[in-house]
């Protein structure tokens, strides 16, 4: 049976005929030995990786030219699904004639993209994604040995997608740039979570250390205070002065001071706030507060503690603020 007929249907279909071809007649697949570096003037390079998830292996041989960085040919042997040997394949064939450092810049998805016929289908199921991943992996093991570093040093260990390699910063960076609100809006900017989806959320293909979920609260919650705290700022500087907000900014701004100078004081105590209402009393503001919690049966909610809230909020906000418990 030829290998095309071990599998029909929508799953055969799935993979690109690029794909297909590597499977069964790979290009760069072979080995150097230390006879073929000698014939070249060049180092051998030779570096393992191997994926303990679901046990694929991979060797990358190089010939560098020592004089110039340039890797002057490369081959891989790999053990492992057709997959990832029509990833290592596609890998092998692009560091040839890279520098070192430009061939670490080599990613996964670039692998994919590599592979697949058009460049608006992709080249393999989004299951099968991680399957390049040890492309990248094997790379950096490469490089580490010629350059003589631990591979820690060449990889960001901030990684949070591992099949679009993007790390937590480039995640950030992508929400605060786009005012990104949604982890679809993370994936069409940075294709990260668009792949196997294990970086969304718990649950998916592979456990994460951290999730786009989590990073998109994290930074929209991030925003926001500093939205808060630029209103609070400008309030003081006369640019935008409380008797010219609104009533909703008005809260926006007393609950930015709370929020960082009274609440931590107030949790740490088994108590928290909040506010209900500010009306104006000119030439006062009076904040309606409502004690939740432990301060719900303090004492001194009525005085010492009411008279630091009040302090806050005058210094911070308005000299005008009256707060009044209710």
């Amino acid at each position: 049976m030829a290998k095309s007929d071990m599998i029909s249907g929508n799953v055969w279909e799935q993979y690109s005929k690029k794909v297909q071809e590597r499977m069964n007649n790979p290009k760069a697949m072979g080995e150097f030995n230390q006879k073929d570096a000698d014939k070249l003037d060049a180092r051998l390079i030779v570096a393992d990786f191997g994926a303990e998830s679901c046990g694929d292996a991979v060797r990358l041989f190089w010939l560098v030219d020592e004089k110039t960085d340039i890797i002057i040919d490369s081959k891989f042997k790999s053990f492992g699904c057709g997959t990832a040997i029509a990833s290592s394949d596609a890998m092998a064939e692009l560091c040839v004639g890279k520098k070192v450092d430009d061939a670490i810049k080599i990613t996964n998805t670039e692998v994919e993209n590599y592979l697949r016929d058009d460049e608006n289908t992709p080249a393999v199921p989004p299951q099968k994604m991680h399957c390049s991943v040890m492309a990248y992996d094997v790379i950096l093991e490469a490089a580490a040995q010629y350059k003589g570093v631990d591979r820690e040093t060449l990889e960001n260990a901030d990684i949070v997608c591992e099949c679009a390699r993007k790390t937590k910063k480039d995640i950030i960076t992508a929400i605060r740039d786009y005012d990104l609100t949604t982890v679809e809006g993370i994936g069409e900017k940075t294709k990260a979570g668009t792949y196997c989806k294990s970086c969304v959320k718990p649950g998916g293909h592979e456990p994460r250390e951290i999730y786009l979920i989590d990073i998109l609260k994290d930074t929209r919650q991030l925003i926001e205070q500093e939205s808060l705290e630029k209103s609070v700022e400008t309030t003081s500087t006369g640019e935008n002065s409380f008797d010219k907000m609104t009533i909703v900014q008005r809260i926006k701004a007393v609950d930015a001071v709370i929020d960082e100078f009274i609440r931590p004081m107030l949790v740490m105590d088994g108590g928290d706030m909040e506010i209900i209402d500010i009306k104006e009393n000119i030439p006062n503001y009076d904040i309606y507060i409502r004690y939740l919690g432990a301060c719900g049966s303090c004492a001194s909610g009525a005085t010492g503690t009411l008279y630091a809230i009040e302090s806050t909020l005058k210094q911070k906000v308005d000299e005008n603020i009256r707060v009044l418990p209710i």
